[in-house]
């Protein structure tokens, strides 16, 4: 039986690919994997762990720690507020981590072989992202050849939202029957519950429900039981 492995960040585009993999799958063949990479906000990890539960898969969270060392970007670098906008110099706005997505899929395989798991599933986009170069099809497309040759593996890695607008993700999502997942989720830049609603992922997040004429199940969440 084929089975596959869904990075899960706890965010609203890999939650819609958990439940992508499921429909495509099987419950019983699908396990997550999440990455404690440093990152600023302790609370992605925690919506990750709310949201493998709700759907009864298997979670393993990696500890690779070394982003934060690497400093330089508003992800993991405390002394760095999101900005709006792209940086002059490299045409990227100072929440792009270098290489993350890379390092993700890479530990992903990894993780993969020994369990005999030829299907990897990220929730990376192109269409309507920040513009991070390792969201883009042909980085995917250069890495799954990389892995293959690198283990001796046949992996294939899935990218459901690629070619996807916000408000088609959020689409797919009730299609799906992710929406009351995606109120354990978090986007939030800024880390926190309610979410700001002002920064670049809260604004794409909020644009992309009010596109699709759904209401955010987050949004719903905290209006009912504020805290």
């Amino acid at each position: 039986m084929e089975s596959a492995l869904v990075v899960l960040s706890g965010g609203q585009d890999s939650t819609t690919c958990l439940y992508w993999a499921l429909t495509r799958f099987g419950a019983g063949s699908v396990e997550t994997v999440t990455f404690d990479y440093g990152q600023r906000h302790q609370i992605e990890l925690d919506c990750a762990t709310r949201v493998a539960a709700r759907a009864g898969v298997a979670q393993t969270v990696l500890p690779i720690d070394t982003f934060a060392a690497l400093e330089g970007n508003a992800l993991t670098d405390g002394n760095i507020a999101v900005r709006d906008g792209a940086d002059a110099q490299t045409g990227l706005p100072n929440t792009f981590v270098p290489g993350r997505n890379l390092i993700f899929l890479t530990f992903a395989a990894a993780l993969a072989y020994p369990r005999g798991i030829r299907h990897l599933v990220t929730g990376v986009a192109q269409t309507d992202y920040s513009g991070y170069p390792d969201c883009r099809q042909t980085t995917l497309q250069a890495l799954e050849h990389t892995l293959r040759l690198g283990m001796a593996y046949e992996l294939t890695i899935h990218a459901p939202l690629m070619f996807q607008s916000k408000a088609d993700t959020v689409r797919l999502a009730r299609d799906l029957g992710a929406l009351p997942a995606l109120a354990d989720t978090h986007t939030c830049y800024n880390g926190i519950q309610p979410p700001c609603g002002e920064c670049p992922a809260c604004v794409l997040r909020a644009r992309g429900f009010a596109e699709a004429g759904i209401p955010d199940p987050v949004v719903e969440r905290f209006r009912e039981r504020p805290s």
